[in-house]
């Protein structure tokens, strides 16, 4: 919310404490410090961008977006579970960037929940097409997460299968 001083909530993870009259700790939540060094990952690849499923989203933007110069990785944000348009242009779209190399990451449009790829018929042809399931990731977390490992050069089946593991506690699997 960017106008109370509750600005910052997960939806898919419990509070680390709450404040009130005293401040009650939820310790169990809270990772613990591993006292290693800080190393700053610099090495980020930024062709890597984000396309809403929205209604009425017309074959035209889709194409433009995945015909992006360079484009490595796509984060889909869909609706609820991971559901997106059936048509077969879309689905198309979608399958010729994959087999070009593109790696699409779903995560979902939803405050909280999680991609579950398969669970109803509207997500069933991503899955089968190659699109990755983001489970709980957040869009910021996956738009970072996917700069970062393409950006290590890992291989494509390195970063769709480090894409499907926390790594920083970014997602539940």
């Amino acid at each position: 919310n960017a106008e109370h001083f509750n600005a910052f909530v997960s939806g898919n993870y419990p509070p680390l404490a709450e404040v009130g009259v005293h401040i009650k700790y939820n310790k169990n939540r809270i990772h613990k410090h591993n006292f290693r060094k800080l190393k700053i990952h610099t090495e980020l690849d930024y062709n890597v961008t984000i396309l809403k499923l929205f209604p009425g989203l017309s074959e035209a933007a889709v194409k433009a977006t995945l015909g992006i110069p360079g484009l490595k990785g796509l984060i889909l944000e869909t609706f609820g579970s991971g559901n997106a348009p059936t048509d077969p242009w879309f689905i198309s779209a979608l399958e010729n960037a994959i087999n070009d190399g593109l790696i699409i990451f779903n995560v979902t449009q939803c405050k909280s929940g999680a991609v579950e790829l398969g669970r109803y018929e509207t997500s069933f042809e991503l899955q089968r097409i190659g699109v990755v399931g983001g489970s709980d990731i957040t869009t910021e977390s996956a738009l970072a997460k996917l700069m970062y490992l393409i950006g290590q050069g890992f291989s494509r089946d390195e970063v769709i299968q480090l894409l499907q593991t926390s790594l920083r506690g970014e997602m539940t699997v």
